[in-house]
């Protein structure tokens, strides 16, 4: 049996513009090479068709159009070049030139009618063209039956690794190109390769996972993203988003959809835990300076014997540090420490003897003020001897 290339290829001019070939009583899709048999009826939706019906019912449905089909072939088949292709596509449509121009984003107006004139162009060199090879067939015994290089689907590899994007350029992008919301229309695909590519990875996810579309089903779909569904479902099938049967008869969300979706998510989960944890340290920070401190000057007082360690703080929130440290066996104070350890932490008791005023004088040295604060208070109870655990000068610690 034939490929669907091979009949493609043996189909005379009118077939390929009718979409399918008789052979016999069969007739047979030129695009893919489904077969309808006459005699036989074929129902859809509800509706029953004879085979000659039917088979343009088939076309419509799987295929768009034979335009379509043709259109997406690849350049070695159809000549054409990128910008040509998305022409034909919005010439096909009706559109106007200042509407090609601006759906495009190339040149003027008169950029597309010049363009216009050049495709017209190149069917008369193509019928001419035609003509001689006709002529041609007679003479040359040694021409090859059928074309040397196969038709095939315009599928070529782009390399996805020579893009580097941040989440910061494909939030600058889809913002760019989805001014709506990237649920919204695109406003244009004529852009960069990079950018191209992070626009088809959002539109990507509009196809449901692990479900088959027809080529319609697919057009409906794009068609509600930008005019140039064509040039965006091919971009999609070359970068491995979509993938599709040979014949182009479903299609379905590519692996590489996946692997990018969860590529995207993974980032943008590791993006937002990353703002969520400099929004907590921010508010923590926020916290901390809205915290007030207080100076002052503490005593730890031995209620067995009367005597006192004093000392001064720019924060009394930290002085139950000196409890830990005396729990834990390492207070620079030897004296007090060594009678903790003989009385027992229930003897002794950590008070706040004076909080340091504070001055809106911002030159003022709060260190200072909190050392002649210190100081009254050893004076006033001389904590030396068998009064304190402080030694003959003053000072907090031996």
């Amino acid at each position: 049996m034939k490929s669907s290339e091979s009949w493609l290829q043996t189909a005379s001019l009118e077939e390929i513009k009718r979409g399918y070939m008789e052979d016999g009583p069969a007739y047979i899709c030129v695009c893919c090479g489904y077969r309808t048999e006459a005699g036989i009826i074929y129902p859809e939706d509800g509706v029953l068709y004879e085979a000659a019906r039917y088979m343009r019912v088939h076309i419509e449905k799987v295929h768009g159009s034979v335009f379509e089909y043709l259109l997406e072939l690849d350049k070695s088949v159809t000549g054409l070049s990128d910008v040509q292709r998305g022409l034909l596509s919005q010439f096909y449509e009706g559109k106007k030139d200042a509407e090609v121009q601006k759906t495009l984003g190339i040149g003027s107006a008169s950029t597309i009618r010049n363009h216009r004139f050049v495709l017209k162009e190149k069917e008369r060199q193509a019928k001419i063209f035609l003509a001689l090879m006709e002529l041609l067939k007679s003479k040359d015994t040694q021409a090859p039956a059928e074309w040397v290089s196969p038709v095939t689907r315009h599928e070529h590899t782009i390399r996805r690794d020579s893009f580097d994007i941040t989440e910061q350029d494909r939030e600058k992008v889809l913002n760019k190109y989805f001014p709506e919301g990237t649920g919204g229309r695109l406003t244009t695909f004529h852009m960069q390769q990079k950018h191209k590519y992070i626009v088809l990875t959002e539109i990507a996810k509009r196809f449901e996972t692990e479900r088959k579309y027809l080529e319609k089903q697919v057009n409906e779909l794009l068609k509600e993203v930008n005019d140039d569904y064509v040039e965006i479902r091919r971009y999609l099938i070359d970068y491995g988003l979509l993938e599709r049967e040979p014949d182009g008869s479903q299609y379905w969300l590519g692996s590489h959809a996946d692997q990018q979706s969860a590529e995207v998510g993974k980032q943008e989960r590791k993006v937002k835990g990353e703002q969520e944890k400099m929004n907590r340290r921010k508010e923590l920070q926020e916290q901390a300076k809205e915290v007030k401190t207080e100076a002052g000057v503490y005593q730890i007082r031995n209620e067995r014997n009367g005597k006192v360690y004093i000392d001064s703080t720019l924060n009394l929130k930290t002085i139950n540090g000196q409890r830990f440290m005396l729990q834990m066996g390492s207070h620079l104070n030897r004296r007090l420490q060594a009678e903790w350890n003989e009385y027992g932490e229930n003897a002794f008791v950590i008070e706040v003897l004076e909080t340091l005023k504070q001055d809106d004088n911002l030159y003022n040295d709060p260190k200072d003020a909190l050392a002649k604060c210190l100081n009254r208070w050893f004076e006033q109870l001389e904590p030396y001897g068998d009064q304190g655990y402080h030694g003959d000068k003053k000072q907090s610690t031996e």
